[in-house]
């Protein structure tokens, strides 16, 4: 029985073949602190809500139990912002 012959695919090119070669290695300590800046914003963006409305939740605990007065808690906010800055 004859071989059959092999016709080339018409859908085939032949490429030239050529070393492979490495691309630029990136910076990867850029690129990582990147990352984790970009992880650590999103963490704090889903946290922060959250914190805040307890201290929401805890200032009208005080103010419903007569542990404190509008003045107290609007100084503390004071105070905080004047160490912040």
């Amino acid at each position: 029985m004859p071989f059959k012959k092999k016709t080339a695919s018409p859908m085939r090119r032949n490429r030239p073949r050529r070393r492979a070669t490495k691309a630029a290695a990136k910076n990867t300590t850029e690129s990582g602190l990147s990352l984790r800046v970009d992880e650590l914003t999103e963490r704090i963006d889903i946290v922060l809500p959250e914190v805040t409305a307890r201290v929401a939740a805890l200032e009208h605990l005080l103010l419903e139990l007569n542990l404190c007065t509008h003045d107290d808690l609007r100084r503390a906010r004071q105070f905080v912002r004047e160490q912040e800055a």
